[in-house]
C-alpha cells in the first residue's frame, strides 16, 4: 500500500476515534465500550429488524446465521489457495463463539443474568471473540514468518508495522483522548462549586494526555522510517540507500527516547511548581515500556544494517 493512501487511513481512523470517544455519551445506548464493536451494534440491528415483523423476523435469523458463519465459511476459500494449517481451526471456533455472543447481544437481559453488568459484560463478549481473532491471525503471521524465504520477510514484517500503526493511533485519538475526557469528569465532579479554578488543572489535564500521547506519536513516525528501510532491504540490503535509511531510523529512536523521557520528567516539574493552583496532580512515574522497547528494537535493527553494511564491504575489499 502507498504510503499517502495508509496516511489517509491513519487519518480517517483518528477522526473516526474522536467522533465516537466525545460522542460516546450520546450513543452509550448503542455503544457501551469499544471492544464489543461492531457485534454489540450488530445485535441490536437484528433485535430491531426480529422486532419489527414476521418477515423481518425471518430475516434477522437468516442474517443472524450468515454473520456467524463468516470465519468458518472463509475455510472453503482458504482452501482453493493453499492447505490447511492447524490455526485455521480457531476460524470454525471463532464462528461458535460469535453465535453466542451475538445471541447475547440480541437479548441483552441474558448478559445481565450471567455477567451482571451489561455494560462490563457487552465488553467481555467482545474481547472474546477477538481474542479467538487475535490468535487465529498472530499463529497465522508465526507460520508466515517461519515459512517465508527472506525475500518475503521484510514484505511481512512491513504490514505488521503497518498494523502497528494502526494500534498507535488508536492510543492517541480513542484510549488518549477517553483518558482525557474521564479525568476532566472525575475533575469536575470531584470539585464542584468550584469550577471557575479549574482552569490550570483543566491544562495540565490536556498536558498529561500530549506527554501520554507521545511516545504512540515518535512510534508511528518510526513505523514509516522503518518500513522505508525495510523497502530498501527489499532492493538491496547492502546499498548506500539502505544504510541511509537505517541511519535516519536510528537517529529517530534516540531522539524519540530522548524527548520522551525528557516530557516525562518537565511535566512532573511543572506539576510541582504550579502544585498550589492544581486540583490535581499525577506525579506518579511514567514508564512506557511498550514503547521504549519497539523504540529499542528499531533502533537494534538500524544498527544491525549498519555492520551488515561494512562487514560486506571488508569481505569485498579481501576478495
Amino acid at each position: 500500500m502507498k504510503q499517502n493512501r495508509f496516511i489517509f487511513i491513519l487519518a480517517a481512523e483518528a477522526v473516526i476515534c474522536v467522533l465516537l470517544t466525545a460522542f460516546k455519551a450520546s450513543l452509550g445506548a448503542i455503544f457501551s465500550a469499544a471492544v464489543a464493536f461492531p457485534f454489540e451494534q450488530i445485535g441490536l440491528g437484528l433485535r430491531a429488524l426480529s422486532l419489527s415483523c414476521a418477515t423481518g423476523n425471518v430475516l434477522a435469523i437468516l442474517l443472524y446465521g450468515a454473520i456467524c458463519l463468516i470465519p468458518a465459511g472463509a475455510l472453503f476459500f482458504i482452501r482453493r489457495k493453499r492447505s490447511l494449517a492447524p490455526e485455521d481451526a480457531l476460524l470454525p471456533v471463532a464462528s461458535i463463539v460469535l453465535f453466542a455472543v451475538i445471541y447475547l447481544m440480541i437479548n441483552p437481559g441474558l448478559i445481565a443474568d450471567s455477567l451482571g453488568s451489561i455494560s462490563v459484560g457487552k465488553a467481555i463478549l467482545g474481547g472474546t471473540v477477538y481474542s479467538v481473532l487475535l490468535a487465529y491471525f498472530i499463529l497465522r503471521i508465526l507460520r508466515l514468518f517461519r515459512a517465508g524465504g527472506l525475500d518475503k520477510l521484510p514484505r511481512y514484517l512491513a504490514a505488521l508495522l503497518g498494523l502497528l500503526n494502526v494500534v498507535f493511533v488508536y492510543m492517541i485519538f480513542g484510549a488518549g483522548i477517553a483518558a482525557l475526557i474521564e479525568d476532566i469528569a472525575t475533575l469536575q465532579a470531584g470539585n464542584s462549586g468550584y469550577e471557575h479554578l479549574l482552569g490550570a488543572s483543566y491544562v495540565f489535564a490536556v498536558l498529561q494526555y500530549l506527554v501520554d500521547a507521545l511516545p504512540y506519536v515518535f512510534d508511528i513516525l518510526i513505523v514509516f522510517a522503518g518500513i522505508k528501510l525495510l523497502g530498501n532491504m527489499t532492493t538491496d540490503r547492502y546499498s548506500d540507500a539502505t544504510v541511509s535509511a537505517a541511519s535516519r531510523l536510528s537517529a529517530l529512536c534516540t531522539k524519540a527516547l530522548s524527548i520522551t523521557v525528557l516530557a516525562i520528567a518537565s511535566l512532573n516539574l511543572l506539576q510541582l511548581l504550579f502544585a498550589k493552583r492544581l486540583f490535581s496532580i499525577h506525579a506518579a512515574l511514567q514508564i512506557p515500556l511498550l514503547s521504549i522497547a519497539f523504540v529499542l528494537a528499531a533502533l537494534l535493527l538500524s544498527r544491525l544494517v549498519a555492520e551488515n553494511k561494512a562487514l560486506k564491504e571488508d569481505n569485498d575489499s579481501i576478495i
